[in-house]
């Protein structure tokens, strides 16, 4: 198999690992949708603050999991949408700590607009609490699990793609 084919395979199974851990970790835990969400699968957006072609596998992963949300179809459509811009934004961050603020701005405005327009849920209040529980899980944890991570020379060799 030549290297090219290896990097390949490398990469359609670490993005579909990362996809299916996701969606596992969101549809499993109770408290993943609608207003006062704790994904903890959000921690794994940072994985694009290491290498950007992680994009692909998380908003797949993503995708998955929006089709167990009770907002149905438009939370597959906008959710999964409001997380590839995160992602887009992790990929052009330089410091880890403003990469970790993304999903809660982006996703605190997108889906606290799903949340209010069908819903009828106050947007100020929604928007504060998608963004509070995206900043718990991927600020306050995600952000010091990264820091370690990234101090790990071989782990991030290991996680990177080739």
């Amino acid at each position: 198999m030549s290297t090219k084919n290896i990097n390949h395979v490398e990469f359609l199974v670490k993005s579909s690992i990362v996809a299916a851990i996701y969606a596992a970790l969101t549809m499993l835990l109770p408290f993943s949708y609608l207003g006062v969400q704790f994904r903890i699968a959000e921690i794994l957006v940072l994985l694009v603050f290491i290498d950007k072609r992680y994009i692909y596998g998380l908003t797949l992963g993503c995708l998955i999991a929006n089709l167990g949300s009770p907002l149905g179809p438009v939370d597959v459509i906008f959710g999964t949408l409001a997380t590839l811009i995160a992602l887009l934004l992790i990929s052009k961050t330089k410091n880890l700590f403003v990469a970790t603020l993304w999903p809660a701005v982006v996703n605190g405005i997108i889906i606290g607009l799903l949340l209010y327009y069908l819903l009828d849920l106050p947007f100020f209040l929604s928007a504060a609490q998608v963004f509070f529980g995206e900043f718990v899980v991927v600020t306050l944890i995600g952000y010091f699990l990264f820091k370690r991570i990234l101090r790990d020379r071989k782990l991030v060799e290991i996680i990177s793609f080739r």
